[in-house]
């Protein structure tokens, strides 16, 4: 089978970018979950229990179901991103950010819509080498503006605990001795 000679580069990637994680992360969703519900069950709003164990249920999902693998391609029209088509006239400018160890390139299109495609970079040569290609058709950002939802995520992402495998293992092995 020849290639198609429209594909410019392609490159396969998990859907999103994943961590594997240990019940410790779990167990402190499913304590703050309780703790909220606990608070809204005594103040007599039983209907906002609903969301939180919507969320903490999504929150659950997305921690222990690794994301598919897709395969991303840019096209001489523009960019097709897990089967979605994003024409070079509709998109502005793109931006890399980093999360669980991949890359992430956010491309957004054109105003009023601002719609944002998100995609994992799995290794810096091809970061380096989609910054090559996109940089003839779209503005790079270094450093994106931040919009207040990305400085609230931002300021939320500092509470939650993020897990180091090493530190894992300590409290699971000081745990152990302390039983012990």
């Amino acid at each position: 089978m020849e290639p198609n000679p429209q594909v410019v580069f392609s490159w396969r990637a998990p859907l999103r970018p994943y961590k594997k994680r240990s019940s410790l992360i779990l167990r402190f969703y499913l304590a703050v979950a309780l703790l909220l519900s606990a608070i809204m069950f005594f103040f007599g709003d039983k209907i906002l229990l609903i969301p939180i164990w919507a969320l903490v249920f999504l929150f659950y999902v997305l921690t222990i179901t690794p994301p598919p693998e897709v395969e991303n391609k840019i096209t001489t029209f523009g960019i097709d991103a897990a089967g979605v088509t994003l024409r070079w006239e509709v998109l502005s400018h793109f931006y890399f950010g980093k999360g669980f160890g991949f890359y992430t390139m956010t491309i957004v299109s054109q105003p009023p819509y601002y719609y944002h495609a998100y995609m994992v970079v799995p290794n810096e040569n091809i970061k380096k080498k989609l910054t090559e290609i996109l940089s003839q058709h779209l503005v790079y950002q270094e450093k994106p503006t931040k919009t207040l939802t990305d400085r609230m995520l931002d300021a939320l992402s500092t509470v939650i605990p993020d897990e180091n495998e090493e530190e894992t293992q300590d409290v699971l092995q000081k745990l152990k001795k302390a039983s012990l």
